[in-house]
């Protein structure tokens, strides 16, 4: 590996033992890195060596194994606020997942700070785990929901989103990737116009599709919450990450309570620790946590400026070669303004026949409404077929895909 502008998929591949099984007597081709990546063999021997040699609980214990448990557990966490160019790794949350992360600050930032009147504005590209928590906030407090729009090319519409910036606007919050689209939202130019129409709003930023496959800063971004996962940058499920302004995660309620995050417990009252213990109540993922630090030093290595290379020069490619088969029709904005995933449907075929066919040919695609129901409404569909790229897909993948995508038509025409 290196860190050079030039990605070496081949050759990478060999970091990832899974890629080279068969499937149906076919190679694997893997195009589901969206709905989760496959994992290096450096995060499993990472979190292998960590359960074999030093794992015990932490933040308690004053024996060696659980002061040097405690150390790598803070470490990936110093290590995920790096990647993220967060200022501090207090400001860095572990969670389950980004669906937590969300929830978190729905719950404990939400229910102190938002009321009836007041607006939270989503877009229409959300996934369900960035749109139903705003629901549950609005149906509780009384606040109202708005929605930046989407345009036919699969952008959001900037101009409507300066018509809905006023007064009572209290949250924004909005996908860095869109998970259907493929759209790369410009997150910068969205933050810059609600600082200057409605500096009073915070800005949560869902970057769960964007922080695997190109680069995040959250200093940079002026974001004030910002939650990602773990399983889809190279880590392990059951971690993920909210980054959060400090001053505002100090001021933040607990949102589960227990052990661990307390700092004086009486029997009718408690006091809270500082953040970030305040919010990582119980024994976490600890295990999971040291993976994840593993899975940044991996793709720090790799260069993530590379991996946004390569995954732009294949969604060139494969936009490329789909549009040239008749009855194939992809949603979402050109290659240039998108991250490496194509999802289309192709006349008289299903999605879900779509990746029954392609799983026969050995290619591994999703079908469905990806959690994105009122986007696919929006573009008058039911269902989308999605292939995904990341670091270790090869062009000769994107050719298999499209080899499929013919069969299929052949077969129902």
């Amino acid at each position: 590996m290196s860190g050079t502008t030039v990605l070496d998929s081949l050759s990478l591949r060999a970091d990832f033992p899974i890629l080279a099984q068969e499937m149906h007597g076919k190679p694997l081709a893997y195009l589901d890195s969206a709905a989760s990546s496959q994992r290096p063999r450096q995060v499993v021997e990472a979190m292998d060596q960590f359960y074999q040699a030093r794992y015990a609980n932490i933040h308690r214990g004053v024996y060696v194994l659980s002061e040097e448990a405690t150390a790598a557990y803070e470490q990936a966490r110093s290590k995920v606020a790096a990647f993220i160019n967060a200022p501090s790794p207090r400001s860095v949350i572990f969670t389950r997942n980004t669906t937590e992360a969300i929830n978190l600050v729905a719950y404990s930032w939400g229910r102190d700070n938002i009321g009836a009147g007041d607006r939270i504005i989503a877009t229409e590209m959300e996934h369900h785990s960035n749109l139903v928590p705003w629901q549950m906030l609005a149906q509780a407090t009384g606040a109202e929901l708005a929605f930046i729009p989407i345009t036919d090319e699969g952008y959001l519409d900037l101009d409507a989103l300066d018509g809905l910036l006023q007064e009572n606007v209290k949250l924004v919050t909005f996908a860095h990737v869109s998970n259907v689209l493929g759209t790369v939202n410009p997150v910068e130019e969205v933050i810059a116009r609600v600082r200057k129409l409605a500096p009073q709003a915070k800005v949560l930023v869902d970057t769960a599709q964007g922080v695997p496959h190109l680069p995040v800063d959250v200093t940079a971004w002026d974001c004030d919450f910002l939650a990602f996962s773990g399983h889809k940058m190279c880590g392990p499920t059951g971690v993920g990450v909210l980054y959060g302004r400090q001053e505002l995660l100090d001021s933040m309620p607990p949102f589960l309570t227990g052990g661990g995050m307390i700092r004086r417990v009486e029997l009718t009252h408690s006091t809270w620790d500082e953040v970030p213990a305040r919010f990582e109540a119980g024994t976490p993922a600890i295990v999971e946590a040291v993976g994840l630090g593993a899975a940044v030093d991996y793709l720090n290595a790799v260069g993530i400026e590379a991996i946004a290379a390569h995954e732009r020069e294949l969604a060139a490619y494969a936009l490329e070669r789909m549009s040239a088969v008749p009855g194939v029709h992809i949603v979402g904005p050109p290659a240039e303004h998108r991250c490496g995933l194509v999802s289309f449907t192709v006349d008289r075929v299903h999605p879900h026949d779509m990746a029954q066919i392609l799983d026969w040919e050995g290619v591994a695609v999703r079908a469905g409404h990806h959690c994105a129901q009122p986007l696919h409404r929006k573009l008058g569909l039911t269902a989308t077929t999605r292939a995904s790229f990341y670091l270790y897909t090869l062009k000769e993948e994107v050719d298999r895909l499209v080899a499929g995508i013919e069969k299929a038509i052949r077969q129902f025409s």
